[in-house]
């Protein structure tokens, strides 16, 4: 069933006692820039699912063409994060000819596990730090990725420095296959499932109290990447947990209520 196309969010309410909202965060940031609809670029998710498939036996036919698998090519990773790592170290596991991986931060501003970039390093990953893609090459297929340098600027609020580029510094790698894993952001849910007044954070994700994990709508909660953003499956595991107790002392809460008006 698909809220907002087969039903909504005003309909699931009025018809159970609660409902939560634990659907991740999935619409992938994407990346412009002269050549980016090449082919030969593709989405982390798409690459991942089609490697995680053909591991379990099922036939995945981009994968036999070769338009999902690494083995033999030079490789290009865009991103930083822990699905960047899981796209580098797969793709040395298919027999890549070569791996990099293009981050516009430095090393410890990385968002993406140490350990497992330690790890990838030891396996043959090269690791292009302060780099940044500004488009690509090639006719019908990609060649290269089109970057350039950059230096850490002046820190934020937060005390994170601000990547700015370096004037002259372009540069061009060969790749024959690139892999955007730059990370997910939350689809607009109030749009979505018909419930404008739901608030949401300026990022997109939804608010929650987090004694309850209840949102602002009375009966609704949220659990997941949808309240925290990307993050680990721990704090996806622990938010369940935690809106599992909220919604069953909410419902206890209401019978309770529904016993005491009944007895007056």
């Amino acid at each position: 069933m698909e809220i907002g196309r087969n039903t909504d969010m005003r309909t699931l309410r009025a018809q159970h006692d609660a409902v939560l909202i634990a659907t991740g965060v999935y619409k992938a940031r994407d990346l412009g820039g002269p050549g980016s609809g090449l082919d030969g670029i593709v989405p982390a998710l798409d690459y991942l699912t089609a490697s995680n498939r053909k591991s379990l036996g099922d036939t995945v036919l981009d994968f036999e063409t070769g338009k999902l698998n690494a083995k033999g090519k030079k490789v290009v990773v865009i991103g930083g994060g822990d699905t960047a790592m899981d796209c580098v170290r797969t793709a040395i596991r298919q027999g890549a000819m070569s791996v990099k991986c293009v981050y516009r931060r430095d090393r410890k501003n990385m968002p993406g596990s140490q350990r497992e970039t330690a790890n990838a390093e030891e396996e043959g990953v090269e690791f292009v730090w302060q780099t940044a893609p500004e488009g690509f090459t090639g006719d019908a297929h990609v060649t290269g990725v089109k970057a350039f340098k950059m230096h850490m600027g002046v820190a934020d609020a937060t005390g994170r420095q601000t990547p700015m580029p370096i004037e002259g510094s372009n540069f061009t790698m060969d790749a024959d296959l690139v892999i955007k894993a730059l990370g997910f952001d939350p689809e607009d849910i109030p749009t979505l499932f018909g419930v404008p007044e739901l608030k949401v954070s300026r990022w997109g994700t939804v608010q929650v109290k987090y004694a309850t994990m209840m949102t602002n709508l009375d009966g609704v909660f949220a659990a997941g990447d949808i309240v925290r953003g990307a993050s680990l499956v721990v704090w996806g595991i622990k938010d369940g947990r935690d809106a599992a107790v909220g919604i069953h002392n909410y419902i206890q809460a209401k019978i309770a209520q529904g016993v005491a008006v009944a007895a007056e």
